[in-house]
């Protein structure tokens, strides 16, 4: 992995800074709206309206980039991006800030697309499996790291907004003024729903349910954190513990997905995220037991949506893959939309302990119907799975499925004859 950091280090360097400043509006932005008073529901509005410009933007942005190149879409995007960080300062309506965030959202989205491109397009068959790990690594140090900087000014101001613009900013030159070409782009077609599902419906449904999830967890962690009094330093705490267990979990569920059967591995994962946020809502713990139940759901909620891509593209040839994969990351997309949203009603109706509420219920659903699944079909043998790939719910279809296809040996042997 070093030498492949040594050669796309300018790539590397400018998606850290990238990711330390979108790590940093995300958590930011809930924060600010408990100062402010903003109510729980209209924020819940706010933080869905990344969600739903990153979906406008995966339906929309390979269009721009075949019309006008890499370079000039990830340069107006970014300089976007960059302006929204500050806008959000000027007015702190949940209206104006629900425009903004759907409008990060979509440029971030094409911002990914672009530098998962060009990271692809330079990699090679022997390191492109490096490279795109150590790109999802990058990721989550990034928003991890982003945390740690919100601790050094205070909320209620415009420093942090101005820091996490300047990074933005920052990001762009060594991935610009990097020697690397701009790589050919093809557009990649989505399979169609009923094609899909009849070839993984667990992938389908478990895929949506995440959705949902990891939308809450990674949307409305700080909304939750300022309705119940914690501080920047134990929001951001928080936050960081539950990215950074997914980071560290990937990789032992990964090799233990490869000799075991995923779907029994997504039920047992399932439960156990049940299990944590009842636990969560039982103890009702102090700092400490609240930064061990985030680490442990994303510990949790990261692995099981890499564990659904993994065993849909079990079951498809090699060729189906990336338009698979365009297919679930859309269905995901579309239950991240509403998990804030009915996410912020629960707490509306019940107080706080509606964020764990919702993210328990939606993961008992996926323990039951994974439950139910391995009854339909017979469990495939490691010979016939494909190997895991750590992959993020940050990354799009592009680097989605590059690293299924990096990961996939010898496919025509793996398809079941069984379909669903």
């Amino acid at each position: 992995m070093l030498s492949v950091l040594r050669t796309t280090w300018p790539l590397f360097l400018g998606i850290l800074l990238l990711m330390v400043g979108n790590g940093m509006q995300g958590t930011l932005l809930g924060i600010r709206g408990g100062i402010e008073g903003i109510p729980t529901l209209q924020m819940s509005v706010v933080m869905s309206g990344y969600f739903a410009g990153f979906l406008l933007g995966s339906l929309t942005v390979p269009g721009f980039i075949r019309n006008v190149g890499h370079v000039r879409v990830f340069a107006a995007l970014g300089s976007m991006i960059s302006s929204v960080l500050v806008l959000y300062a000027v007015e702190p309506n949940w209206i104006w800030w629900t425009i903004l965030r759907m409008i990060v959202g979509f440029c971030f989205c094409g911002v990914y697309i672009t530098s998962e491109s060009w990271l692809n397009a330079g990699s090679t068959n022997e390191n492109r499996g490096q490279t795109l790990s150590a790109y999802m690594i990058v990721q989550l140090l990034g928003i991890v790291a982003a945390q740690a900087l919100l601790n050094t000014s205070d909320p209620g101001g415009y420093m942090l907004f101005i820091v996490a613009s300047v990074l933005v900013s920052f990001a762009f030159m060594p991935i610009l003024l990097s020697a690397r070409p701009a790589p050919q782009f093809q557009t990649i077609k989505r399979m169609s729903f009923a094609r899909l599902y009849r070839a993984s419906p667990l992938g389908c449904v478990g895929i949506f349910l995440m959705g949902g999830v990891f939308a809450v967890l990674s949307g409305m962690s700080s909304v939750w954190g300022a309705t119940i009094g914690l501080s920047v330093a134990q929001i951001s705490l928080f936050v960081a513990a539950s990215y950074a267990g997914g980071l560290v979990l990937q990789y032992p569920i990964g090799w233990i997905s490869d000799r075991y059967d995923r779907r029994k591995l997504v039920l047992i994962l399932a439960a156990a995220g049940a299990i944590t946020g009842v636990a969560a809502i039982a103890a009702q713990p102090g700092t400490l037991g609240l930064v061990v139940a985030g680490a442990l759901m994303g510990g949790i909620a990261n692995p099981i949506y890499a564990l659904l891509l993994a065993y849909t593209n079990d079951y498809l040839d090699q060729s189906d893959m990336a338009s698979a994969s365009a297919g679930l990351l859309f269905i995901y997309g579309i239950g991240s939309m509403g998990g804030p949203i009915i996410t912020g009603w629960l707490m509306e109706v019940i107080g706080p302990d509606g964020f764990w509420v919702y993210m328990a219920v939606l993961l008992a659903l996926l323990t039951a119907y994974a439950g139910w699944r391995t009854t339909r079909r017979r469990a495939l043998t490691p010979d016939e799975q494909g190997n895991f790939a750590v992959i993020t719910p940050n990354a799009t279809t592009v680097a989605a499925s590059a690293a299924l296809d990096e990961r996939q040996s010898d496919p025509a042997d793996r398809r079941s004859s069984d379909a669903a």
